[in-house]
């Protein structure tokens, strides 16, 4: 497995965690770890351009440290950190080293490595908020940036019928592999690529960022049974009127959108 470069940043507002992890998931990292006044941040060491993140932190005035990490510390350094996230009472996730959770409808067990969608994050969070009001039972589900998986996990638990689930990072892959099999899953199908494919889903689940969203928007559509349901994160509430610019040449509806510091998740109905 390649080594991973990890960048940390002290003394951050919220507002500029959020910021960064927008602007630095647009050139390619992929993993993030937010404390209560830190963020690290993480990227394949081929993939690292130190000249386009100078670009995001220089003008903001946020300095770094840089270290070389590889998957066993970083493991190391994720399992004395990680603490299970509660989304009201209808999903709990933890690590399979946390005692099991109690008085939520589902649980989902995770070892999410570099990759990115823990439910810490306020996009994971919306979308799993979101999908409590979407009936899956028997429908077809496509997991655009599937990271950990869990939002495929999810989708299974709440009764879908096949899940395809892409990342363009073999990291990632291989991690929801692992945490589908963990938590038993068997209607779904990975796969490694950076666009949307082919195929029909009655579900299209996105929770990446505006640029990689808006590149695929037509493809998107184009997958979207009729009366089919897309919803998407990865968005600040910024991106709101660019996103709505792009939808309204589509025939889609647009349906309930809920913010959550600073970020957004929006369902589109075909």
């Amino acid at each position: 497995m390649a080594n991973y470069i990890q960048l940390e940043f002290q003394n951050i507002s919220t507002g500029q965690s959020d910021r960064l992890i927008a602007q630095l998931s647009e050139i390619g990292f992929d993993g993030f770890e937010e404390g209560e006044n830190n963020l690290k941040a993480c990227i394949p060491a081929d993939k690292l351009e130190e000249a386009a993140v100078n670009e995001i932190t220089i003008p903001a005035g946020l300095p770094y440290t840089q270290t070389t990490i590889e998957e066993t510390n970083w493991n190391a350094a994720w399992e004395s950190s990680f603490q299970p996230v509660i989304v009201d009472d209808f999903v709990g996730i933890r690590a399979d080293f946390h005692e099991p959770l109690t008085g939520v409808e589902h649980e989902i067990v995770i070892t999410p490595k570099m990759s990115f969608g823990t439910g810490h994050h306020a996009t994971t969070y919306m979308m799993i908020r979101q999908m409590r009001e979407i009936d899956f039972t028997g429908k077809t589900v496509f997991d655009f940036g599937t990271g950990t998986g869990i939002l495929s996990i999810l989708a299974e638990k709440l009764g879908a019928a096949q899940i395809v689930a892409v990342d363009y990072d073999e990291w990632s892959i291989e991690n929801a592999a692992e945490n589908l099999k963990r938590n038993a899953c068997t209607k779904f199908e990975l796969r490694k690529s950076d666009t949307a494919g082919e195929g029909n889903f009655d579900i299209i689940l996105a929770n990446i960022n505006k640029n990689v969203i808006l590149d695929n928007f037509p493809a998107l559509v184009n997958l979207l049974n009729p009366n089919g349901i897309l919803l998407l994160s990865g968005l600040l509430e910024t991106d709101e009127a660019e996103v709505l610019s792009v939808v309204q040449n589509y025939p889609l509806n647009s349906g309930k959108k809920i913010g959550l510091n600073k970020w957004m998740a929006i369902r589109f109905s075909h």
